[in-house]
């Protein structure tokens, strides 16, 4: 763990160095000593403010190094472009320098739009719709099961009150039978989501049979777990903490504990007991062990974790983690489907992914 900080922190000095030395560059030689000072001044705040705001919990810390972090990303997508374009273009040194000065410009703007862009996608959820077939008995009189499910919302000083009434309009506006969330509801702390009465707002949905919700690696707590299960369940949902469940003799919910979680049990220990002649559902926060779900019965296995990438290439890199890391998988009668997510992390921006609320609709043949 000491030596993945270490590498963190010296890759951190290396991307604030090499974009302090890339605008500098490009500033005329009496501005570049000013600069120098407004951007260090401006990096320590953005640092201080990061690391101050998970101790305080201060929204507009949290916004100041959450927006500056975000910043720094850009700055390091769009300047190698940048510096590219000029060195290609091969100017002398007057017309070099007008280049110069118009790379920081289209730079700055492209910053800016992706910033406001980014912002919009993060808090405009989308409603995305998966129709699936079992071949198992009605879940229901009607022959469907109409499933709304949600993960990653992250609640707390930037994903806050408003976008979790958003979350229960959107939801209820589709008429659930069953809302399902499969973890990281809370930002690492329960603090700011009870502070901002969350619970109180999540406690209005409605849907036929109830909402279930496993944890994920952000659901945290500085004391003991059933604490923090007590104030999610305060909300109107029931925590499946490595437990089974069989709702109205229709169907049946697993919820795993985080794949982090030491004490996680193994799935074939949890579906021991399970009549499989039933539809099994399975939530499990991190879209891992896929096949192993498959082998063992499971029909409906639903996840979240990976953000779909959340900023572009993040998306390519979870692609190649995860067998499904985005969208609806179905293999022979196995069906995967992994949201996006409802919120953010970190950085309140989405570029490449856009934040949504899952509809299933499960007819039963």
């Amino acid at each position: 763990m000491v030596g993945f900080l270490v590498v963190f922190l010296l890759l951190c000095i290396a991307i604030v160095y090499y974009i302090g030395w890339s605008l500098r560059r490009w500033l005329s030689p009496a501005a570049r000593k000013p600069f120098g000072i407004v951007y260090a001044i401006v990096t320590a705040v953005v640092i201080a403010s990061f690391v101050l705001a998970r101790i305080t919990g201060t929204v507009m810390l949290h916004a100041i190094g959450a927006y500056g972090m975000t910043v720094f990303y850009l700055l390091l997508l769009l300047l190698p472009p940048a510096q590219l374009a000029v060195r290609l273009l091969r100017f002398s040194r007057s017309r070099r320098r007008r280049a110069e000065t118009g790379a920081v410009a289209a730079t700055l703007v492209f910053m800016i739009a992706l910033l406001v862009y980014g912002s919009y996608n993060a808090y405009s959820p989308v409603v995305r719709t998966y129709e699936i077939s079992l071949e198992k008995p009605s879940a229901s009189a009607a022959g469907t099961l109409n499933i709304v499910m949600a993960a990653d919302m992250h609640f707390g000083p930037l994903s806050d009150k408003n976008h979790a009434e958003r979350l229960v309009r959107e939801i209820n506006a589709l008429n659930p039978d069953l809302v399902l969330f499969p973890g990281d509801i809370v930002d690492d702390n329960i603090r700011p989501y009870l502070n901002q009465g969350i619970d109180r707002i999540l406690a209005g949905i409605d849907a036929r049979y109830g909402v279930y919700a496993s944890l994920g690696n952000h659901d945290r707590h500085n004391g003991p777990i059933e604490e923090l299960i007590d104030a999610l369940e305060r909300s109107g949902m029931r925590v499946l903490y490595d437990e089974t469940v069989t709702v109205d003799g229709r169907f049946t919910l697993i919820g795993r504990k985080d794949r982090i979680d030491p004490a996680r049990g193994d799935l074939s220990a949890l579906m021991e007991d399970v009549d499989r002649s039933l539809p099994v559902i399975l939530l499990d926060h991190q879209p891992v062990e896929l096949r192993k779900a498959e082998r063992l019965g499971v029909d409906l296995m639903v996840s979240g974790h990976t953000h779909g990438g959340q900023v572009f290439p993040g998306n390519l890199l979870t692609g190649l983690l995860y067998e499904n890391h985005h969208g609806h998988l179905q293999r022979g009668d196995f069906h995967s489907v992994v949201t996006s997510g409802f919120g953010f992390w970190g950085p309140p921006i989405r570029l490449g992914t856009r934040s949504e609320l899952v509809q299933i609709k499960v007819t039963f043949q």
